[in-house]
């Protein structure tokens, strides 16, 4: 596939934020896409409403396609193992498994940097190999499961790649600016070891090109992990203050031992789930252990396999994805 080729594309996850961006990237370039989640999709726009982990809606999904991106996940800090389960793995065996018959040639798992990162930090390493095992939490251990299952699924007539990109963020994204946001607004939010842990991020434009790059690049990628991010480590604490200056909110100010964050995040996330059985909370908790490593402990990734295999380097920096954000949410600045 070159990008002068149109195919045929389902992605999964389409109503997300980066399934969204992958799915109007796709379209750009002169694809024809089809789009796949539970609810129903944008008017206009081919789409099949339903379960990944449901077979007749899967059939449904992918006759006819010629790739798939498959980005459809349960995304959580919290909740019951067999939640995680039934979509990021099941769900992708059932995905895979009805590509294949439908005679899809490509498929594009999107994966987390988390199923390698088992608690240490990481300075400058590759994408290292997943580990259900030893990953932390339901959702990057179900993730690491799925990505060997993909990746396993690998050969020269079903080629499948993993492409792993690192803290997404952009205009929109609930998943973090908007927590960042309304944390610090309301005074919830530390800074863990004075937020001086250096970390990757990704920015929304290049995590989706870098997605589609992979379909592009199948010959080279087909059968390997990359991990996608914008290159530029920074303090987590210089993160969390761009994001709350585009917001015009104060920065957090005050700061948490990580050791202190991690045991609390592990204490929390356990009441957390008990609350959640007896149906008292409804949200992600304050706090988790996995949270806690992530703003606590260094995770930067060397990107020159990823830039070289997908002929590829992201086009948004780091001060131009903080400008954008300033002028999502202050437009007539």
């Amino acid at each position: 596939m070159s990008a002068l080729t149109p195919r045929n594309v389902l992605v999964t996850g389409a109503s997300g934020l980066l399934g969204g961006a992958v799915a109007d990237l796709l379209e750009a370039k002169g694809h024809k896409v089809r789009t796949f989640q539970r609810r129903p999709g944008i008017p206009g726009r081919d789409s099949v409403a339903g379960s990944v982990a449901d077979p007749a809606a899967a059939a449904r999904a992918v006759d006819g396609m010629d790739a798939v991106i498959h980005l459809a996940a349960k995304v959580s800090f919290t909740g019951e193992w067999h939640e995680f389960e039934e979509t990021n793995i099941l769900g992708t065996q059932v995905l895979l498994r009805a590509a294949r018959a439908a005679g899809v040639r490509d498929v594009v798992f999107v994966s987390s940097p988390s199923v390698a990162h088992f608690g240490e930090p990481i300075a400058g390493s590759g994408a290292g190999t997943a580990d259900p095992a030893r990953a932390r939490g339901f959702y990057a251990a179900s993730k690491a499961e799925a990505e060997l299952l993909a990746l396993g699924q690998n050969s020269p007539d079903f080629r499948v790649a993993a492409i792993r990109p690192h803290i997404v963020w952009g205009p929109g994204d609930t998943q973090l600016v908007e927590r960042v946001i309304d944390r610090a607004r309301s005074g919830r939010l530390p800074l863990l070891d004075a937020g001086a842990a250096l970390i990757d991020t990704t920015y929304i434009d290049n995590a989706a090109a870098a997605i589609v790059r992979g379909l592009e690049r199948m010959d080279a990628a087909a059968g390997r992990a990359l991990v996608v991010t914008n290159g530029q480590p920074r303090p987590v604490g210089e993160l969390i203050a761009g994001i709350c200056a585009a917001a015009g909110v104060a920065a957090p100010g005050w700061s948490v031992p990580g050791k202190v964050a991690r045991g609390a995040g592990s204490l929390i996330e356990r009441v957390w789930l008990k609350a959640g059985r007896r149906g008292l909370v409804h949200d992600e908790p304050p706090m988790t252990r996995f949270l806690a490593e992530q703003l606590s402990t260094s995770h930067w990734f060397d990107q020159r396999e990823t830039r070289e295999v997908l002929d590829w380097t992201p086009e948004v920096s780091i001060e131009e994805g903080m400008s954008r954000l300033a002028r999502h949410y202050s437009p007539t600045s």
